[in-house]
């Protein structure tokens, strides 16, 4: 396919993240098959998956979304609409926890490391389907990454072909941008708008005993201004890094990405607001089995226009033999 090229009237990184949000853009349409269905997980919690598109179709994609995302994000419902457009795909939409608008029974959340949640949720949908293609956006999307390189030949089992689309891949990277400048803009948007702090604060309430072994401060995750404060205070304890430093470093899957054995495909754009240029891999970084289409456009998890090119470069990739 043709590299993206953002047109005249979507100027700039911003403009190009911001403007798939609005409510012009595609939504996944629902009918009576459309469904969502509760998982039961060892711990005793619970994640739920929402699933679209006829139950015979041959191949199976699944849609890990990113930061507060949920089944109704922007490029799940563009993605998702274009599958199903195309025909021969049923979508599932499986939420992190605490994402599909009901609270979890136990105290931990998601975070940009937890492949072993990435594992149990495709061991799941293999069981049920013989051709899966998991696609993960932004701190899904490392997750996802981070699975793959993590299980190396192991994942074929499970699998068939994999995408990311505007994949935290450093997250070092994420944390040097992410407070400065306009890019305050985005924290401020999911520390105060998105129920992400709200939810926190929450589980003083719901859990205080367990945050209270874990040193998790309700008084620091109040405090927290910034997604880097944000991380340190609460998700960095929470799941059993030292502070958002350790956490940042450990969750990366930069390293990983020489160790993935399933084809896999990086779409990411340079001018991403979310992650510096050089926080993107070289050629000579990844396995042979993984293809960067890196674009100079088209902000984070945008690509804007174009007919849809984003939902199309992802389907062409993962409808190959």
């Amino acid at each position: 396919m043709e590299p993206y090229k953002a047109p005249w009237w979507f100027p700039g990184r911003h403009l190009q993240t911001i403007a798939p949000t609005l409510p012009s853009f595609a939504r996944l349409a629902y009918d009576n098959s459309d469904k969502r269905e509760r998982w039961e997980a060892s711990d005793g919690d619970f994640i739920d998956v929402d699933w679209f598109g006829p139950e015979d179709a041959p191949r199976l994609l699944v849609l890990f979304h990113g930061i507060e995302g949920d089944s109704q994000s922007h490029y799940a419902r563009r993605i998702g609409a274009v599958a199903l457009a195309s025909g021969g795909w049923r979508c599932a939409v499986p939420h992190f926890r605490g994402c599909s608008g009901e609270p979890n029974r136990k105290a931990r959340a998601y975070h940009a490391a937890d492949s072993g949640e990435i594992d149990w949720i495709l061991e799941r949908f293999k069981e049920r389907h013989d051709a899966v293609h998991p696609v993960g956006v932004s701190l899904g999307g490392n997750a996802l990454l981070k699975w793959l390189g993590e299980s190396g030949a192991a994942a074929a089992k499970v699998v068939r072909r994999a995408a990311t689309v505007s994949a935290l891949i450093d997250l070092t990277a994420f944390g040097e941008v992410i407070g400065h400048g306009f890019n305050r803009v985005y924290g401020w948007h999911f520390l105060y708008v998105s129920p992400m702090r709200r939810k926190a604060l929450e589980k003083f309430k719901s859990f205080p005993e367990d945050l209270k072994e874990l040193r998790v401060s309700e008084k620091r995750v109040r405090a927290a201004t910034t997604l880097s404060g944000f991380d340190d205070a609460l998700t960095a304890p929470l799941h059993g890094f030292r502070d958002n430093e350790d956490y940042w470093t450990r969750a990366s899957s930069t390293e990983l990405l020489r160790d993935i054995r399933v084809p896999t495909l990086l779409i990411n754009a340079r001018n991403d607001p979310f992650h510096l240029p050089r926080g993107l891999p070289a050629p000579g970084a990844v396995s042979a089995d993984v293809e960067l289409a890196f674009q100079d456009e088209g902000g984070h998890a945008g690509f804007p226009g174009r007919r849809q090119w984003l939902a199309r470069r992802v389907l062409e990739f993962l409808s190959r033999p």
